[in-house]
């Protein structure tokens, strides 16, 4: 209800709310602002950036206000990070955006010369499991190739080499569906409803992205509630189900081909992986591409902490953001 005051506003009106929620809660945990060494938060829709640790500064925040790439919870990180380091007296960061592009030209080009692919994904997360793999195996990330199956609220499917993220599906338009997002639709049915007059342009945006994939065709977003559904016996929620799967299975099959079929394992994270029933229909359709590790969850916040720990122990140098 705290929330509903929000409804409609740009994501960084936010910004005073959610520091004084951090603030009490650091208070309750008997953590004093002033023992911080850095503050660290998500990384926004910002203009497409290499990946890294980055210093947030006034040019980062200047084009998250603009919010030209879309208006994203993501984007309230750098604010926040911002506003409690400066309370600290030490510098914020964020880690791998979901902006980070490491494409090669030709993986931008949609088949339209006025539409381009853009490369939006669950990078931070991605890139940590693949990453933590290559820790367990005792072998340089840079040297092992990768798929990485991101299943939450949105499904990135990404095909990792030499350290790059160098493909990935994007979850706001293309892909498979998920528990509220679309995925990739029909091209001219979608056309058509644009320009059909039934709906504004907001309705289809969330019909798309929060209304889209299982509570399209289900009601609702929680995926143990369709799989008890499933197991009391509903045919419209298996079938939703299994399509879901499917979606997702061709997508890491599709994207085998970007590693030219060599593939060194498949990793299935994301809070969807806690699903011991949907994990195993995953692998039903792909073990056979490649072995696959399950990362259940997300591990965005200890990769945040490690982007933070490997500038203060100078191990990498943190990134600028320059504006265009």
């Amino acid at each position: 209800m705290e929330m509903a005051q929000f409804r409609g506003q740009p994501i960084v009106d936010q910004q005073r709310f959610r520091c004084a929620q951090i603030e009490s809660t650091l208070l309750e945990s008997g953590v004093k602002i002033h023992e911080l060494h850095a503050v660290v938060g998500r990384g926004g829709l910002l203009p497409p950036l290499a990946s890294g640790t980055y210093l947030v500064n006034d040019s980062m925040l200047d084009e998250l206000r603009l919010a030209k790439r879309g208006e994203h919870a993501s984007n309230l990180g750098a604010f926040l990070a911002h506003g409690l380091a400066q309370k600290a007296g030490v510098p914020a960061y964020v880690v791998d955006p979901v902006c980070v592009d490491e494409w090669p030209p030709y993986v931008r080009l949609s088949g339209s010369a006025l539409l381009e692919r853009q490369c939006l994904s669950h990078a931070l997360n991605s890139k940590a499991v693949a990453k933590r793999y290559a820790r367990e195996r005792a072998k340089p990330y840079e040297s092992l190739r990768l798929l990485v199956a991101h299943l939450g609220s949105g499904i990135s499917v990404s095909a990792h080499i030499n350290g790059r993220m160098t493909d990935v599906t994007n979850s706001r338009e293309e892909g498979a569906f998920s528990t509220e997002r679309a995925g990739g639709v029909p091209a001219m049915q979608l056309v058509e409803l644009c320009f059909s007059g039934k709906h504004t342009r907001k309705q289809l945006e969330e019909s798309l992205f929060r209304e889209g994939g299982l509570y399209s065709y289900l009601g609702t977003r929680d995926l143990r509630e369709v799989e008890q559904r499933i197991a009391s016996g509903e045919e419209k929620a298996r079938t939703v189900y299994d399509a879901m799967i499917y979606q997702i299975a061709k997508e890491v099959g599709a994207m085998a081909t970007v590693l030219n079929g060599s593939v060194d394992a498949i990793l299935l994270t994301g809070g969807m992986a806690h699903s011991q029933q949907l994990v195993s229909a995953i692998q039903e359709r792909v073990r056979w591409i490649a072995p696959i590790v399950v990362y259940p969850g997300e591990d965005e916040l200890q990769a945040l902490v490690e982007g933070a720990l490997r500038v203060l122990r100078h191990e990498e140098l943190p990134r600028l953001f320059e504006r265009l």
